[in-house]
């Protein structure tokens, strides 16, 4: 969880796109995840459905024709929906794939799922939502981070993962990401920290870091999982536009 997933990518670059701050080039580029001379970006976006697959950019300007103007997207886990209001189908499916977008204003939403370098989206119905907050993301995270750190540190953190404890500390790093126009400097900051921070649940989640006994594994497991819930709550609200600032505080293009 070092670079944008695909939801965020497209909650961005659709967005740029469909208010017209982009061309479609620079948003396939930004889908994709760099541009054509890049070997770690995608090799394709596209809507699966009844007959061919579809390039996703003409599923979003299907999507503007029947009045979006927005992509929002949602990072959800088992038994936490956040950024999701249902209905099941689409809840358990992007719950399956941790990440969804919602084409704001259309009732749908697209489901990503990977096969290989190229990533295959869903369409389903979507319930509308409530527009995440984006400065209570913020405030959450570092809350919830602050406590979490203490709780490790309770439980020897230093000993059994000293570059996690290294981490933790810091609450202004965060992985560089790039952003097109119109997205909000805060967005941007606040997206680099929950990837950073989720990389760093990750790897203190990957295996029970020397713990001697169940009880041990239990609380160190305990003190993180609401830093993944922090983590995936500020995605969220980072990619989702119709919670974000007024545009004078976007990133220059």
């Amino acid at each position: 969880m070092t670079s944008l997933p695909a939801a965020a990518r497209v909650a961005w670059w659709g967005t740029a796109w469909l208010r017209g701050l982009i061309g479609p080039d620079e948003c396939l580029d930004g889908v994709l995840g760099g541009p054509p001379d890049d070997a770690d970006r995608d090799v394709a976006h596209v809507v699966i459905g009844d007959g061919e697959p579809a390039p996703l950019l003409l599923e979003l300007a299907a999507a503007r024709n029947r009045g979006a103007r927005e992509v929002a997207a949602a990072f959800p886990a088992p038994g936490d929906p956040v950024g999701l209001r249902g209905p099941v189908a689409f809840t358990t499916a992007a719950v399956e794939q941790a990440e969804a977008v919602l084409l704001l204003g259309t009732g749908s939403g697209l489901v990503p799922h990977r096969v290989g370098r190229a990533v295959e989206w869903t369409q389903h119905v979507a319930d509308r939502r409530p527009p995440p907050d984006l400065g209570e993301a913020d405030r959450a995270l570092r809350s919830t981070l602050l406590t979490a750190a203490s709780a490790l540190a309770d439980l020897d953190v230093a000993r059994w993962r000293p570059e996690v404890a290294d981490e933790l500390h810091d609450l202004r790093t965060g992985v560089p990401v790039v952003a097109p126009a119109g997205t909000p400097a805060r967005a941007v900051e606040l997206a680099g920290r929950a990837l950073h921070l989720g990389a760093v649940v990750e790897l203190a989640l990957e295996d029970d870091g020397g713990a001697v006994s169940v009880s041990e594994a239990a609380a160190r497991r305990a003190a993180l999982e609401p830093l993944d819930r922090a983590v995936r709550r500020a995605l969220t609200a980072a990619c989702s536009p119709d919670g974000w600032p007024p545009v004078p505080g976007s990133v220059e293009r």
